[in-house]
C-alpha cells in the first residue's frame, strides 16, 4: 500500500500538534483550569462493534494521548454490534471513576451520552451529531460532549460509480434499520443519485446476519456501502455478492477498500482518532468544555483504489483514476 507525500504530510502534522499539546499552554489558557500531566487518568473507550476502521480511530487515539506523555488507565469494552449492551457499558461507565470517556460510532455515542451527564465525552467515527441528537448544533454542542465526525462525501463516492460503469442505472445499498447514521447517508445518496442519473434501491436489516439475503434481494448495477456499522462488520458477506454478480461495490470507508471494495473518498480513521485525542488533550490538560468545542471534521480526505478487486468484480479501472490515488491496495 502506498500512502501520497499529502496523505503523509497530514499524519505528521497532526502528530507534531498532538506532542505540542501535551508540553505547552494555549494560548491564554488558565494552568490551574486542566489537568496534570504527571497523574494517572483513567479513560474509558466503548465501541459498537470491532470492524477496521473503528479499531484504527480506537488505536489513532490511544496512541496520540500516550505519545503526548499521559499514563492513562484504559476501560476498554466492545458492545460487539448490540444495542442492548451498549447501553448497559454506558451504565457502567457513569458508575465508574473515569477522567473521560471516548464513545466510537453513533450507537455507542447515543447510549453513553443519554447515561453519563458529569463526565466529558468525546466522541469519533458519528455520522451526523446534530441529526443523532447528540449536540444542539455542531458549533456549539452544549453539554458534556463533543469530538469528530467522519460525515463522508457521498456524492463524490457515488461519482466514482459512474466512473467505473458510466451506464448505471441503479445502485444498491445495505442498511441497519437502527442506525440514524445510515438513514442519513442514504437521504445523501438519494439526492446525488438524482443529479448523477440513476436509482438508489435500499434493503433495510437488523443484524449483520441478514446483511448477504439483503443484498442479494437487490437487482442492481453497483453497490455502495455507507458507514453503517452493522453492514460493516459483515462486510464479507457483501463483498461476495457484489463478486458473484459482477458489479462494483464501491464503500465510504477506506478500510473497507482494503479488505476488497473498488474505491472510495474516505477519512483515514487512524488520523481522526488523533485529531479526536488532541481535542481530548484540552480538555484532560487545559480545561477547555465541550459545550463550546465545535464537532471537527477531517478536512483532507483520500481516495482509494484496489485495482485487484476491482478485476474480480469486471471492472475497468480507469487509468486517471488509479494515477490519483492516494493509496492503492495492492
Amino acid at each position: 500500500m502506498k500512502r501520497s507525500p499529502l496523505a503523509v504530510a497530514a499524519l505528521a502534522a497532526v502528530a507534531l500538534t498532538l506532542a505540542a499539546c501535551g508540553t505547552e499552554e494555549e494560548p491564554g489558557a488558565d494552568p490551574g483550569a486542566g489537568g496534570d500531566e504527571s497523574r494517572t487518568y483513567s479513560i474509558g473507550i466503548t465501541q459498537i462493534a470491532t470492524h477496521p476502521s473503528l479499531d484504527a480511530a480506537r488505536e489513532g487515539f490511544k496512541a496520540a494521548i500516550e505519545e503526548a506523555g499521559l499514563t492513562v488507565e484504559w476501560d476498554e469494552q466492545s458492545a460487539q454490534g448490540d444495542m442492548a449492551t451498549a447501553t448497559s457499558i454506558a451504565n457502567t461507565f457513569a458508575a465508574a471513576d473515569h477522567d473521560l470517556v471516548l464513545a466510537i460510532a453513533t450507537p455507542t455515542a447515543q447510549a453513553t451520552a443519554q447515561a453519563i451527564s458529569d463526565v466529558p465525552i468525546l466522541i469519533t467515527a458519528v455520522t451526523e451529531p446534530e441529526g443523532a441528537g447528540l449536540v444542539d448544533s455542531w458549533d456549539e454542542p452544549g453539554g458534556n460532549l463533543t469530538g469528530t465526525s467522519d460525515l463522508n462525501p457521498v456524492r463524490d463516492q457515488l461519482g466514482l460509480i459512474t466512473e467505473l460503469r458510466p451506464d448505471v442505472g441503479s445502485v444498491g445499498i445495505v442498511a441497519s434499520s437502527g442506525e440514524v447514521n445510515s438513514e442519513i447517508q442514504i437521504d445523501l445518496a438519494r439526492e446525488a443519485a438524482a443529479e448523477l442519473g440513476f436509482e438508489i434501491e435500499v434493503a433495510m436489516v437488523t443484524n449483520s446476519a441478514e446483511v448477504q439475503q439483503a443484498a442479494e434481494s437487490l437487482d442492481v448495477d453497483a453497490f455502495f456501502m455507507p458507514t453503517d456499522n452493522t453492514v460493516v462488520s459483515a462486510f464479507e458477506s457483501l463483498l461476495q455478492v457484489a463478486e458473484a454478480k459482477g458489479v462494483p461495490l464501491v464503500s465510504a470507508d477506506g478500510e473497507s477498500v482494503e479488505r476488497g471494495a473498488v474505491a472510495t473518498y474516505g477519512v483515514d480513521y487512524e488520523l481522526l482518532g488523533r485529531q479526536t485525542a488532541d481535542m481530548a488533550l484540552r480538555v484532560l490538560l487545559d480545561g477547555a468544555d465541550p459545550a463550546t468545542m465545535p464537532i471537527e471534521t477531517q478536512s483532507e480526505l483520500l481516495l482509494f483504489v484496489n485495482p485487484a478487486a476491482a478485476e474480480r468484480m469486471g471492472v475497468a479501472l480507469p487509468a486517471d483514476l488509479l494515477e490519483a490515488a492516494d493509496v492503492v491496495v495492492e
